[in-house]
């Protein structure tokens, strides 16, 4: 499955990494790579999770436009 995340720095200069279409499913990392490394792993216990709990997966989401 492929999945889209998003990688921020906190103000502790920590990488954050999001897989917004998984609810709750958030990691970190000293270094981006280490974010990313860490967000697959959780990914796949969030799915597992899910999957056990008889949840959806994920959920569905939509890109807006603003004024």
């Amino acid at each position: 499955m492929r999945f889209n995340i998003t990688l921020d720095r906190d103000e502790d200069g920590v990488w954050i990494a999001e897989c917004p279409s998984i609810p709750g499913c958030v990691s970190q990392g000293k270094t981006k790579q280490q974010a990313v490394e860490s967000i697959k792993e959780a990914i796949a216990l969030c799915l597992e999770v899910r999957a056990e709990k008889g949840l959806p997966l994920t959920i569905f989401g939509a890109s807006i436009r603003t004024p």
